[in-house]
């Protein structure tokens, strides 16, 4: 407005003068320009922050699902690995006990052998015992019968001849 009251009075009538009305059009031309250049550049960085956003939130989400998946990966095997050693424990263990009770059997059996063959050769050397000393008796049995039949009668001669006297 100051532009165009300037140049009313320079001109002395009431028409506009041109030159100001070049500078408002280019002023707002000016104006219209920055701002589509502005919003177009506001709707570009919107635009890229989306999408770098998108990008960001893609890569986080594939990172985390690999992270989840590695852990899954990881779990999984730590769990095989216990099982199979102890699974393998297991199978140690009960060789061990199988052995172990295989040598107690065998042990048994052969100190069983050991005692049994002691307990024969001891009964044999008592029925063989048993028979010298039954032969023994049967050998003083014989020879004492005569004697004590011999004493006996000794024993009646001199009753007899007490009585005699």
């Amino acid at each position: 407005m100051f532009w165009f009251r300037q140049g009313m009075r320079k001109t002395g009538n009431y028409h506009i003068d041109p030159v100001v009305v070049v500078i408002v059009v280019v002023a707002a031309v000016v104006v219209v320009v920055v701002i589509v250049v502005v919003a177009a550049v506001v709707v570009v960085v919107v635009i890229e922050v989306h999408v770098v956003g998108v990008i960001v939130v893609v890569v986080v989400v594939v990172i985390e699902v690999n992270v989840v998946v590695v852990l899954v990966i990881v779990v999984v095997a730590a769990v095989v690995v216990v099982v199979v050693i102890e699974v393998h424990v297991v199978v140690v263990v009960v060789v061990v006990v199988v052995v172990v009770v295989v040598v107690v059997v065998v042990v048994v059996v052969v100190v069983v052998a050991i005692v049994m063959a002691v307990v024969e050769d001891v009964l044999a050397i008592v029925a063989v015992v048993a028979i010298v000393a039954s032969a023994a008796v049967v050998e003083v049995e014989a020879a004492a019968a005569p004697i004590a039949f011999v004493v006996v009668i000794e024993v009646v001669v001199v009753v007899v001849e007490v009585v005699e006297k």
